[in-house]
This record gives C-alpha cells, sequence and structure tokens, in this order.
C-alpha cells in the first residue's frame, strides 16, 4: 500500500483547530502562559520567523515552557557546536519556495511548494554559546495613563485616531478614522494600547493600503478580518511590548473554526496578511513623521 503523502497545510490547519477548540489560539499562547515578556521566535541566525511558523513555534513553546527565542535544525545546532539531548521532539516549520518545471510547451515555469521541516528551541539543546539563550524581558507596566513612546509610534503610523466618549473601539471604514473611548476608561493603558493595535491592524486593510478588504470579501470576509486582525495585533504587540486584548465572543471563535474547517489554507492566509498588515504599520512608523494625526 502507497503510503499517503503528507499535507502540509492540512497538518497544521488540524493542529490549530485542535488548540482553538481546547481554548487557547497559538497566537494568544504568548501572553497567556507566564508571567514573562513575549517575543518573535527567531532563526539560528537570528532572523525572525514569519506569517504561521510565527504560531506554531508560539504554540510549541507555551506548551513545552520554552522560554529561548532561538530554534534551529539538528543539523545548525551541531554546526553551532551544541547538541540536542536525547528524547527531545522537534517542532514543525513550513518553507515556502518555487521550483523551475518545464511544461507541455517547453517554456520553464515557477512552480509554488510549501514543505515541512523540523527545528528544535535552543533550551532543548546543549553546548550553545550563551547568545543562543535569550529571554524575554519582563512585561512592560505602562500604568493608567498614556505612554509617550506609543503614542508617537501610533502617531507615525499616519492613522487618524479620533477619540470621544462613546464606550467602543473601531475602525469606521468609510471615514477612515480609527475611534477609541478615552484611555481614562480602560483598567490600565495596556488595555488601551492593546486595542488600538488591533484597530490598527484593520486600518490596513484599506484600499490606499494593503487592499485587503477588496481582495477578501465574500460573506466570510469578516470572520477573516477579525482573525487577521487579532494574529496582526499579537505581532505587533510583541513589537511595542504591549499585550494585545483578546475577543472572547463565541461568535469569533465559532467564526475561524468553521473557515479553518471549510478551507485547510485559510490560516495560512490569515498570518500571511497580518504579516504584511504589521510590516506596513511597523515600516510607517519607523520613518520620522510630522505631527501626530490626532482628532478631538
Amino acid at each position: 500500500m502507497a503510503k499517503s503523502k503528507f499535507d502540509v497545510y492540512q497538518h497544521v490547519t488540524n493542529e490549530i483547530i485542535a488548540q482553538i477548540e481546547a481554548g487557547t489560539p497559538p497566537w494568544r499562547k504568548p501572553w497567556t502562559g507566564g508571567g514573562g515578556g513575549a517575543h518573535m521566535p527567531l532563526r539560528f541566525n537570528a532572523k525572525e520567523y514569519r506569517g504561521i511558523n510565527v504560531l506554531m513555534l508560539w504554540a510549541t513553546a507555551s506548551a513545552k515552557g520554552y522560554t529561548s527565542a532561538r530554534w534551529m535544525t539538528y543539523r545548525q545546532a551541531q554546526e553551532l557546536g551544541g547538541q540536542v539531548r536525547k528524547g527531545e521532539k522537534s517542532a514543525t516549520v513550513v518553507k515556502y519556495g518555487t521550483i523551475e518545471k518545464e511544461n507541455e510547451d517547453g517554456d520553464e515555469q515557477r512552480i509554488p511548494y510549501c514543505r515541512a521541516y523540523r527545528v528544535f528551541n535552543a533550551d532543548q539543546i546543549e553546548g550553545l554559546a550563551d547568545e543562543f539563550y535569550i529571554r524575554p524581558g519582563p512585561p512592560r507596566d505602562l500604568g493608567t495613563g498614556p505612554d509617550p513612546e506609543l503614542e508617537a509610534f501610533f502617531a507615525r503610523s499616519g492613522a487618524t485616531i479620533e477619540t470621544s466618549d462613546q464606550p467602543r473601539a473601531f475602525y469606521d471604514l468609510r471615514r477612515d478614522v480609527i475611534h477609541m473611548p478615552p484611555i481614562a476608561t480602560f483598567h490600565a493603558a495596556q488595555g488601551y494600547y492593546g486595542t488600538l493595535a488591533h484597530e490598527l491592524t484593520h486600518w490596513t486593510g484599506a484600499d490606499k493600503r494593503l487592499e485587503r478588504f477588496k481582495r477578501f470579501n465574500d460573506r466570510k470576509a469578516y470572520a477573516f478580518e477579525e482573525l487577521v486582525a487579532e494574529i496582526g495585533a499579537c505581532m505587533l504587540g510583541v513589537q511595542i511590548g504591549v499585550e494585545p486584548e483578546f475577543d472572547q465572543s463565541a461568535a469569533y471563535v465559532e467564526g475561524w473554526l468553521q473557515a479553518m474547517k471549510d478551507d485547510k489554507r485559510a490560516i495560512f492566509r490569515a498570518a500571511s496578511e497580518a504579516q504584511k498588515a504589521v510590516d506596513y504599520i511597523t515600516e510607517k512608523a519607523s520613518r520620522e513623521a510630522p505631527a501626530a494625526q490626532v482628532a478631538a
């Protein structure tokens, strides 16, 4: 009997569905797994993992209690002078690429592929240099008032942020404005900036930015967009040291689950779109920018 081909998309999707049904989506795990800070998973050469790999490695680190940011293959560990401890289990990550293949007309055609490979956390490896055992710093204590550094970051994004007593945070697509209640109405400033990170991720989807709303506009688009915004807020939160705010409503979670069960590539697309949103925000915020665009 022929061995069935390993389906990367189905494998990853099944794992994430199981984690959501168990009560903890993998993108939330860095924030709910303990009292330490959170970090982006890093390759052996200190480059950040991206997209779906971030979610998979966050989930594995949380489940296994790993605190180092660095991940590497068995061979990479050996080349760096380390040795994976006997009995340690690897984590799955995926690699995207293209191969060239000649079609029926004799023309070269580039065909995309996605394959799985295995990596270990530095906590599973002995003998590495100290720099590989990176630990996240403690969470920032932002108190209850505005934080000048974060205020400047969100202003540099270019988003117009409107504040009123209306007790709801949302992105108004028609007016292209983010509405936020006053920071004083939140229990802590973390909640305010975590919520703002979510709405800012929505803001990137407008036609004059990443055109996400235009590209994903079928009947399932609402659940997909909320998934993008939550994953994006988690990724952005790591970059700026702010814990995101999570929507716990059953309707959102059920929508995510249905989207993944209907399409094994949905979570890959959501993670990719979230990554694009965070890249867009951080690139904008890293530039010199004019004074804050804040509406009274």
